[in-house]
């Protein structure tokens, strides 16, 4: 009696679930490729009417191919949101700004664009009324963390559709092999030519290579992976190039190519021109491994051409301009505000707070970098401030040849009350021993 009860009550829930789905509309965050093709089948089958958005943060893809492919598998509508200008202006400018870098070596490539395209999806469930936002992030990695935190934070009642996370979609497909027969069953388009064996994430500002071959992290990233960057060993020219970069409170406003004398004024074509020629020199390729937010340490191969070289200018222009100790706190704020967007914090208290703190030291930090470009790196070799802020660099202060109002003989007290605390530690213990080499 027990046990019928139990599944006439089981059998309700479900019929309920099943006249709760049916006709709802949902937000899926659609690539076009495989994963999210098979998803947008999926939600359909458990009668979901889905929306795709497929939003252009500067990625290489055929729009109308993809529009075409979720319309024929049976989405209600696909959005081509194009974002590529708000994504550079609102996250990367600032990022370069903050000098944001996760571990010291990733620039946030991947990181900054969920926030972005978090706001086209979500600016889309608004307009059609949905209650549902899908994705096709796996659990394993940040992405997920990243969507659904800014989900929550920019319309809290969404709710949040995970598939990759859902025991029933994970028992019915194991991996790629099971989602390339659902596809084939289904008539849904899976590309003929053979996949590369790993998974690539690109946009505007960088392409991130992990997963497949790549995470053995021994095995050295194939030389036919890169897409945006030349090898600089072999491709690169020999000859250097010099650019002068020009910032205003910390933002790129210009970069001049000193060797044709065009300039560019626009963000987004500051960009467009520096990957072009980061990637000519083959600048801004990293092979990392790195720490996930959700407590894993995964391998990624990142290029970030232009990125690089702004962030490059954009560190020197800084520690020119920057009483040091403001820089030093700087740097601290701006390690905690690379975890929040790395975490997927960009729309938080914590990091509204840490930006704006930052923005402030940046209202001294304008000028212009002149940058040279060599097979592999960028370097800066100039830099002036500009004069509506001064500078803190006095020439004749610094200068070996004339005293300039520095009273060497300052510098015995100094050098003397310094020393208080290494002798008192001397007198203590003994003087230090250096240490022997064994021969």
């Amino acid at each position: 009696m027990f046990s019928e009860l139990s599944i006439f009550a089981q059998a309700l829930r479900s019929l309920g679930h099943q006249r709760n789905m049916t006709g709802e509309t949902v937000i899926l965050a659609y690539s076009g490729g495989l994963d999210t093709s098979c998803i947008l089948k999926w939600l359909l089958d458990k009668q979901y009417e889905v929306i795709c958005v497929l939003a252009d943060v500067g990625q290489k893809e055929n729009f109308a191919a993809a529009e075409k492919k979720a319309l024929s598998i049976g989405a209600k509508k696909v959005i081509v949101a194009d974002v590529k200008q708000s994504f550079v202006e609102d996250y990367i400018w600032p990022a370069i700004q903050m000098g944001l870098v996760y571990e010291e070596r990733y620039l946030l490539g991947t990181s900054l664009a969920r926030p972005c395209i978090s706001v086209a999806l979500i600016e889309a469930a608004r307009q059609h009324g949905a209650k549902y936002l899908a994705h096709g992030a796996t659990g394993k990695g940040n992405d997920q963390v990243r969507f659904e935190l800014c989900a929550y934070a920019l319309k809290p009642d969404l709710k949040i559709i995970a598939p990759w996370r859902d025991v029933e979609f994970c028992r019915q497909f194991q991996g790629r092999q099971d989602l390339i027969a659902y596809a084939r069953h289904h008539g849904i388009e899976v590309s003929a030519k053979p996949a590369a064996p790993w998974s690539t994430d690109a946009n505007i500002l960088h392409i991130s290579y992990e997963s497949g071959i790549l995470e053995d992290p021994n095995t050295v990233a194939p030389a036919n992976l890169y897409e945006m960057t030349v090898d600089p060993l072999t491709e690169a020219p020999r000859e250097p190039l010099r650019l002068v970069i020009e910032f205003d409170r910390g933002l790129p406003t210009s970069v001049e190519d000193l060797a044709s004398s065009r300039v560019y004024t626009k963000p987004l074509e500051i960009l467009r021109f520096l990957n072009e020629l980061g990637g000519l020199y083959g600048i801004g390729r990293i092979d990392i491994v790195e720490n996930r937010y959700v407590g894993l340490k995964s391998r990624g191969v990142y290029e970030t051409p232009g990125g690089t070289i702004l962030f490059a200018a954009h560190q020197d222009l800084e520690v020119f301009s920057l009483d040091r100790e403001v820089l030093r706190t700087k740097q601290v704020l701006r390690d905690r505000m690379a975890d929040y967007v790395y975490n997927g914090f960009w729309f938080s208290p914590e990091a509204t707070y840490s930006r704006r703190c930052i923005e402030l030291a940046e209202q001294r930090v304008s000028g212009k970098v002149t940058v040279e470009l060599a097979p592999g790196y960028c370097r800066p070799v100039a830099r002036k401030a500009a004069e509506s802020v001064g500078a803190l660099y006095n020439e004749q202060l610094v200068s070996m040849d004339v005293h300039g109002g520095y009273v060497p003989q300052d510098a015995g007290g100094f050098i003397a009350i310094n020393a208080v605390r290494i002798r008192e530690h001397v007198r203590a213990f003994g003087p230090y021993e250096v240490p022997k080499q064994d021969k």
